[in-house]
């Protein structure tokens, strides 16, 4: 199987009042007609990989390729060949849904028939035909989601890069979209998802890569991420912070990795659950530790990403390295609108990168 996207040794600073390396060195590959999930938590780098990948930002140095052009040499040809929905929808309030999606073909170049055909397609592969002459500040947040997700796929596009897609979702909506992006991978296309969901990039992605601080610290597929971890998660409550130390300190021996504590909880990786068990109780009785919950039960990606990071992946709520810490409101809010303009047009935006 031949690779959608190919991604060696990106690096990209950015400069302000302090120096952010957004990427340091980040390499990974995306298989035709896959899902691949780009794991990790706000602030890790991957909204900046996903804006290299588009020809929104260039890096500073590496190499990235998508459908095997070069998305710095041929940005306008790459631009023609993906689709984008970022972490904000792109989308315009005053406008209906059918004229948001015809505004983009015409940006697109599309002919007019093919527009409006086309408009009448996404409208209801995505549930939205009986509101589709209604204006958007009518819609729910899970409505403009996939209205925005719609656009990105005005111009059928080869490569779709989802940035966080169901940010903000409640748990209907964001099984809705899971399932219209299972469709389009069914259809041929190659996805590349980023998340900070757990359960989204174990249902969605057949690779993952984990990121931090600008680096992929691991990558595989998502079972064989939780087997590396170990057989069964041991999950231990205190009754109090001082006594969930102590656990920490006494477990730290009965698996691969280290005892994780959060809280008055502890939990660590062990190969043998049962016999695990009966050791860790007999040890937190000698010390006169009484557990107020004991449970044994299978790895996650929550526990995979714990494990290689030492948080869970949605306690960082840093800015993506983009810059956006050194900004005013009023700049902040001006950037943002740029970028949903340009997710939304990648075609139509002209020499972005």
């Amino acid at each position: 199987m031949t690779n959608a996207i190919e991604v060696h040794d990106l690096k990209k600073t950015f400069k302000g009042k302090r120096e952010v390396r957004a990427l340091d060195g980040v390499s990974f590959a995306v298989e035709e007609g896959t899902v691949f999930g780009l794991l990790g938590p706000n602030g890790s780098g991957k909204t900046t990989a996903v804006r290299v990948l588009t020809t929104i930002l260039r890096a500073d140095s590496g190499t990235a390729t998508v459908l095997g052009y070069d998305v710095q040499k041929k940005a306008a040809l790459v631009r023609t060949l993906i689709g984008l929905a970022g972490q904000y929808a792109a989308v315009d309030e005053n406008l209906t849904g059918r004229e948001n999606l015809q505004m983009v073909g015409n940006l697109n170049h599309l002919p007019r028939a093919v527009v409006a055909k086309r408009a009448v397609e996404l409208l209801a592969q995505f549930n939205l035909t009986d509101a589709g002459d209604r204006p958007l500040k009518t819609y729910s947040g899970g409505m403009r989601r996939r209205l925005d997700l719609a656009a990105a796929l005005v111009a059928h596009p080869t490569v779709l890069f989802l940035d966080e897609p169901t940010t903000g979702l409640d748990p209907q909506s964001r099984n809705d979209l899971w399932e219209v992006i299972e469709r389009l991978v069914g259809g041929g296309t190659t996805v590349l998802l980023t998340t900070q969901y757990l359960e989204e990039a174990d249902r969605l992605a057949s690779t993952l890569a984990v990121i931090d601080h600008g680096r992929v610290i691991a990558e595989g597929t998502p079972e064989s991420m939780k087997a590396d971890l170990g057989a069964t998660v041991l999950e231990v409550g205190l009754p109090s912070i001082d006594d969930a130390a102590r656990t920490g300190t006494i477990l730290d021996t009965l698996g691969p990795h280290a005892a994780m504590v959060n809280g008055t909880m502890v939990e660590v990786t062990v190969e043998s659950g049962p016999q695990a068990a009966m050791i860790a109780l007999r040890a937190l009785d000698a010390e006169g530790i009484a557990p107020q919950t004991f449970n044994l039960r299978e790895p996650s990606l929550d526990d995979v990403f714990l494990s290689l990071t030492g948080h869970r992946s949605e306690e960082e709520k840093a800015d993506d390295g983009d810059g956006d810490g050194d900004l005013s409101p009023r700049q902040r809010r001006k950037k943002r609108r740029t970028e949903q303009l340009e997710h939304a047009l990648p075609v139509a935006t002209g020499e972005l990168a």
